[in-house]
Parts: structure tokens; C-alpha cells; sequence
């Protein structure tokens, strides 16, 4: 399982949004401190260059399918957890949508709150049900 992958990621993303982008030391120091092996650092790798890659496709998702609660208003714990699953549902096929809706429920309900899980599975279900949006 990547559940401690996925929120190493989180930790990195979640930081990543009070400064200016990915510390690489704090990247490097969470792979060694979360004992990752090589496969969960090739798939942080994968999602953090995906968001990169993607991230205003993403926003606009979110923007979209958030209805009444614009992004810039999103907790940056949702959005981030956001962020990773949308890679994950949208770039990443051999990862089943709904491992990746209960991952990012779980890590919500951990890191954010039950009322921010019920948000988050509510606007990535939406989306990924909408694939071709």
C-alpha cells in the first residue's frame, strides 16, 4: 500500500503551498524520516511532476466542481490531498479511482477533518465520474 507514500506527499504539497514551491531538502528529508523505499519515491516523483505539470487544469477542476466554495477558498490541507488524487484519478491508470477517493478521504480525516473528507470525496467523485470534463 502507498497510504504512508500519499501522505508523505501531502506533507510535501501542504508545505509547498507556504513558500515558493517543493524544498527539496524537506522532500528528501521526509523520504528518509517516512522510510520510503525506491517504488514510493518513484511514485511521489511521478505525482509531484504531474501537479506541476497540470496544476491550472487541476485548479480549474476544482473551481468547477466545488461549486459554491471557490478554490482560493479551499483549506490548503484539502487542497492539497485534492491535488494528489486528481493525479492520480486523471494521469495515473493503474491506480483504481476509488483507492484513490478513499485514500484522500482517509488522509482528510486524519490531517483535516470528517467535514473536509465528506467535501473532498464529494468534489473528487464528481470529477471523476466526469472524466472527460
Amino acid at each position: 500500500m502507498r497510504t504512508i507514500a500519499r501522505e508523505t506527499l501531502f506533507q510535501i504539497i501542504f508545505s509547498s503551498q507556504f513558500g515558493d514551491g517543493v524544498d527539496i531538502g524537506l522532500k528528501n528529508a521526509l523520504y528518509r524520516t517516512n522510510k520510503l523505499d525506491d517504488n514510493d519515491k518513484e511514485y511521489c516523483e511521478s505525482v509531484l511532476s504531474i501537479i506541476d505539470e497540470h496544476r491550472d487544469e487541476f485548479i480549474e477542476l476544482l473551481d468547477k466542481h466545488s461549486v459554491s466554495f471557490p478554490e482560493r477558498r479551499i483549506f490548503p490541507a484539502d487542497k492539497s490531498i485534492m491535488l494528489i488524487a486528481l493525479a492520480e484519478i486523471l494521469y495515473m491508470d493503474d491506480i483504481p479511482d476509488k483507492v484513490s477517493l478513499n485514500e484522500a478521504a482517509n488522509i482528510a480525516s486524519k490531517y483535516s477533518s470528517e467535514k473536509s473528507a465528506s467535501f473532498i470525496t464529494g468534489v473528487l467523485s464528481a470529477i471523476s465520474g466526469g472524466k472527460n470534463v
